[in-house]
């Protein structure tokens, strides 16, 4: 948890300083209380004192409560701010780390996860900071300064408080050992909770398309379930410290007034036992203060446990090293624009036992389209999302304008690249902030051009609003066809050198598909076009045309040239058109 104090201000830490000024003002005030308390014990037994001496001591201690609770509130408040700009701190370099992950770290910790870690994780350690330092700085000092105190008193008095403090420890000690095992595994479920919900919340449609909520729930239950009952196992351990602590401060008074009693009774005259009675009440005030300041302590281990889990997840992600990394070349040659090669490319997942693609080669030009093809599974889309790096290759190299992709900065190959995945994905906001996105610029001409090419005119004029039109979150209020469209509008508003079409045809009807291609041609003639696609009738015209088979290329040319020597794409394409068709 300490590495992550680094990630406060100077401005926090000098707010720091302050409240250890502040807490230490208050240990002085709450310690200088008995002091008072003793005078006015004094001058009640003592013959002749003055009214006005016990009012006077009383306004004292009035003060110094008074001063006291001013200390506390401005402590409070600077714990507040402290704490508030540190998880502010933290979540944005979370957020930026997440964003320089690739594919294979957000793989590995999982969506939910992250979105845990990102704010019930940094959640749990704003809250240590908030008690810290109102409590962690203020019990310590409070314990010594007290124990100070007393150090001069009776013996008897002594032994008790130091017996009282060794059983506190015991208590507190045997609960965390029982509970720190299950805050951590609190963290985990909660994880697992969060993955159960949002996979019910995205897929809602086809939970209810095949009446699964009772199965939804019942996974839910499950858990649910686990997560309530370590919670509770937790907290009923750590329920045990409260009452403990209360049963040990009231043996305290209790042992303290009993042994003054007996010390009192054997006293020689009336003057020693005002004495020592006067002690007694002191020193049961500081007893209770030492106690006090142990049963702060406390406070901190119920939540520091959590926290400690919590920010050790929060570790693991900002330490994670990204397997991508950037490289150092921000353009290419102008004369080798939107050129991409494969170089007997090779590639397997992080987790898979085998390669997913064997062996592939092949030459993209400026302006030529070619078109990727093959059965589900054959790697279609592992190809394309090479180019962007998504993933880094395994073996060979991949090459975007004569440059390996991996000497670029992420950003500048990005640049050049017009990407629209298989699922179309639309932001919450408007047409245009969708169509523009990622770019400072989004003027009607270029909006409506864009969308002329994806043949999304019709979408504008739906309605009055046009580009400004509402987009839900995720797109729920268009169709599948519409989302695509617009995706596609967003490739083309970039006008990139490649674009990247991965299987982003499958919702359009044929004469769409058809004139959206035609539009392509047109419009988009400099930039080099890779397709993967299902239908034929969407890669028939293409430049070049590559048939993948379980990751490797079984067939490569124009489709007159595959229909003649390639068996693979000869039956594809009789499952797909008739001979009429095809020729």
């Amino acid at each position: 948890m300490l590495k992550l104090l680094k990630y406060l201000t100077k401005h926090a830490w000098a707010l720091a300083v302050l409240a250890v000024g502040f807490v230490v003002t208050q240990v002085w005030l709450d310690l200088t209380l008995p002091d008072y308390m003793a005078d006015i014990t004094r001058l009640v037994q003592t013959p002749g004192s003055k009214m006005s001496e016990i009012i006077t001591a009383g306004l004292k201690m009035l003060g110094c409560a008074a001063g006291s609770l001013a200390a506390s509130v401005v402590t409070a408040l600077c714990a507040s701010k402290i704490a508030a700009d540190f998880s502010a701190n933290l979540r944005g370099e979370m957020f930026r780390k997440v964003q320089s992950f690739s594919m294979q770290e957000i793989g590995r910790f999982s969506t939910a996860s992250l979105i845990t870690r990102s704010t019930n994780d940094i959640t749990q350690v704003q809250m240590v900071i908030v008690l810290g330092l109102q409590v962690m700085i203020k019990a310590p000092i409070m314990a010594v300064w007290a124990i100070m105190k007393i150090s001069g008193k009776q013996w008897q008095w002594l032994a008790t408080t130091g017996a009282a403090v060794v059983i506190l420890l015991t208590v507190v000690i045997v609960c965390l050992v029982l509970a720190y095992p299950k805050f951590r595994k609190l963290q985990a479920l909660t994880d697992d909770l969060n993955r159960v919900t949002r996979e019910n919340l995205t897929g809602i449609r086809v939970v209810r398309a095949y009446n699964a909520e009772q199965y939804q729930e019942e996974k839910f239950e499950q858990a649910n379930a686990e997560l309530t009952g370590t919670h509770l196992f937790a907290m009923h351990t750590m329920a045990f410290m409260m009452p403990g602590i209360q049963l040990i401060m009231s043996g305290i008074s209790l042992a303290v007034y009993w042994l003054g009693a007996a010390l009192i009774n054997n006293a020689a005259d009336m003057t020693e036992k005002a004495d020592i009675f006067s002690e007694m009440m002191v020193f049961s005030q500081y007893a209770i203060q030492v106690v006090m300041a142990f049963m702060m302590l406390v406070m901190i281990f119920m939540v520091l446990p959590r926290a400690s889990v919590a920010a050790q997840r929060i570790g693991e992600v900002l330490g994670t090293k990204a397997s991508i990394t950037d490289g150092t070349v921000t353009a290419c040659a102008p004369d080798c624009r939107g050129e991409i090669t494969f170089d007997r490319v090779s590639f397997r997942y992080p987790d898979g036992d085998g390669d997913v693609l064997h062996d592939i080669s092949f030459t993209a030009k400026r302006g030529e389209t070619v078109a990727l093809i093959g059965a589900t599974g054959c790697g279609k889309s592992t190809v394309v999302n090479l180019i962007p790096r998504f993933y880094d290759v395994t073996e060979g190299t991949v090459t975007v304008g004569g440059v390996n992709v991996k000497d670029y900065t992420q950003n500048a190959l990005r640049e050049m690249i017009g990407y629209v995945s298989q699922k179309a994905t639309l932001f919450s906001g408007t047409v245009r902030s969708n169509v523009a996105y990622g770019s400072a610029h989004s003027e009607d001409e270029e909006v409506n051009a864009a969308m002329e090419i994806a043949q999304g005119r019709d979408i504008l004029e739906k309605t009055e609003q046009g580009a400004d039109a509402y987009v839900a979150q995720g797109g729920s209020n268009f169709s599948g066809g519409q989302k695509q469209r617009i995706s596609i509008a967003r490739a083309v508003f970039r006008h990139p050198d490649i674009l990247i079409f991965d299987d982003s045809f499958s919702a359009l009807d044929y004469k769409t598909d058809r004139a959206l291609r035609s539009e392509l041609k047109k419009h988009c003639a400099d930039s080099t076009k890779i397709i993967v696609a299902q239908r034929i009738g969407t890669i028939k015209d293409a430049d070049r045309i590559i048939v993948l088979e379980e990751g490797s290329v079984a067939g490569m040319g124009t489709h007159a040239e595959l229909m003649q020597s390639c068996e693979v794409y000869r039956q594809i394409a009789y499952s797909q058109l008739s001979e009429k068709e095809l020729a």
